[in-house]
């Protein structure tokens, strides 16, 4: 029952792209972040939906006059720069060929889809469509494991969808902590009051289930991004106040298992796994100051790599031949790509995030804008934080989830660059009006 409903929804939603080709980014989201078909136990599992759907896409644009043209503003140009150089690094790599390829495969399929969500979305309603599509798609594994955590009393980890970048309880953690200010956004901005106390109950439970991770990495995320959270809000003394009440509410339900691997934060020396970690993250660095422009292409995590590169000092030796994956977005850049790479990695959200103060304050000014964009630019602003915190502890570069704040900042720039346009081209004529006006009887 489950493969025939989730089935007619998609196919419901191809026909739909072909005709409305905007509904293709919003179908493309939903199945690359949530794996819907994953959830199913049937014929509905192993279908190519995302492939299926990327082709319908492309279809409807073939025949729509509804695109527009790629906006290549700067992080949208800093986005195909780093597509490009991983390209290279891929031709460069040490690593076993066959998984480079599929690693660029999958990073390229995701930078395009990106590329042509930015072609399909203009305006307030498709981008508030968009930013509900990635927040439920995530936010739904959130609000199931905080029922599951509460319920259980948190003494089991919570699981992301199967099958994707977010299924370890680690990067779900991280990717919840990405997802919640987007929810808070459409708390603060809906009128309905039944929706605001739904979107309550939902940050609640997303916050519980990230602490049902047993997440240390996403623990300091979700510290991070609570604290600007409560800082960008409406009202952010209050705000900050009661945040820090729900937080220790949470953290007092907790189990004496969960207090003690929190805990390990503090000793990470006399901890095997944060010992691995940098273990790993030394390996990378070597093989950067080895490779310092083009690093050992995508995926470093071979037996090669850490034979070749992995330090030698007393310390590691417990560790020697084994293998693990970056667990740092940093380092994962770095060590992949370079520092070539890891520059315009950081590059890209460092231009999100002066983008987007930049045009939380320029709409403030317009009457079209100013109930939403500044608020959806602070919010894209938390959760950057609560992603370059998190993602120092996990391997998340290649995980698209991030990559639509920069989709909502780039199609916010858009709406705010059009309507100050339209303000500067409709000046002279108003002057022109009041000019007339002013002008005698007899001399008009």
């Amino acid at each position: 029952m489950r493969d025939i409903l989730i089935t007619v929804v998609i196919v419901y939603l191809l026909f739909k792209t072909l005709r409305q080709v905007e509904y293709g980014a919003y179908l493309w989201t939903w199945l690359s972040l949530m794996n819907p078909h994953r959830l199913t136990f049937g014929f509905a599992s192993t279908m190519p939906w995302a492939q299926v759907s990327a082709i319908a896409t492309f279809a409807g644009m073939a025949f729509s006059r509804d695109r527009k043209p790629l906006p290549l503003q700067g992080g949208v140009v800093l986005l195909i720069l780093l597509w490009l150089w991983m390209s290279l690094t891929s031709l460069t790599s040490i690593n076993p060929p066959d998984q480079v390829l599929e690693r660029w495969i999958f990073v390229s399929k995701i930078n395009l889809m990106l590329l042509v969500t930015l072609m399909l979305l203009r305006g307030r309603q498709q981008i508030e469509r968009l930013v509900a599509v990635m927040a439920v798609s995530v936010g739904y594994f959130g609000f199931k494991g905080g029922i599951f955590t509460i319920a259980t009393g948190g003494g089991y980890r919570v699981w992301g969808p199967p099958g994707s970048m977010l299924e370890e309880n680690n990067a779900l953690a991280v990717g919840l902590v990405v997802v919640m200010p987007f929810v808070y956004y459409f708390y603060e901005t809906t009128v309905r009051r039944w929706l605001r106390i739904g979107l309550l109950i939902a940050m609640v439970f997303i916050g519980a289930s990230v602490l049902g991770s047993q997440s240390r990495g996403a623990l300091v995320a979700l510290l991070a991004m609570l604290m600007f959270l409560g800082v960008k809000s409406r009202y952010p003394v209050r705000f900050t106040a009661l945040l820090v009440i729900a937080l220790a509410i949470g953290i007092s339900f907790m189990p004496d298992s969960w207090t003690s691997r929190m805990e390990t934060i503090q000793n990470h020396q006399e901890e095997g796994s944060a010992m691995s970690r940098i273990y790993t993250w030394q390996t990378l660095l070597n093989v950067a100051l080895d490779r310092p422009l083009v690093g050992a292409g995508f995926r470093a995590d071979n037996i090669g790599v850490f034979m070749t590169y992995a330090p030698t000092d007393a310390k590691f030796q417990v560790f020697e031949g084994n293998v693990w994956v970056a667990h740092s977005i940093y380092l994962q850049a770095l060590g992949e790509h370079g520092f070539v790479g890891l520059l315009l990695f950081l590059a890209i959200w460092l231009w999100c995030w002066m983008t987007a103060a930049r045009l939380a304050r320029r709409a403030s000014a317009l009457e079209d804008l100013k109930t939403w964009v500044p608020q959806l630019m602070r919010m894209c602003q938390v959760s950057i934080i609560g992603f370059c915190v998190g993602g120092a502890f996990l391997s998340l570069m290649n995980v698209d989830l991030p990559y639509y704040i920069l989709i909502f900042i780039v199609l916010c720039k858009c709406a705010v660059d059009a309507q100050m346009q339209q303000a500067v081209v409709s000046q002279p004529a108003v002057r022109g009006m009041a000019t007339m006006a002013q002008m005698p009887a007899q001399t008009r």
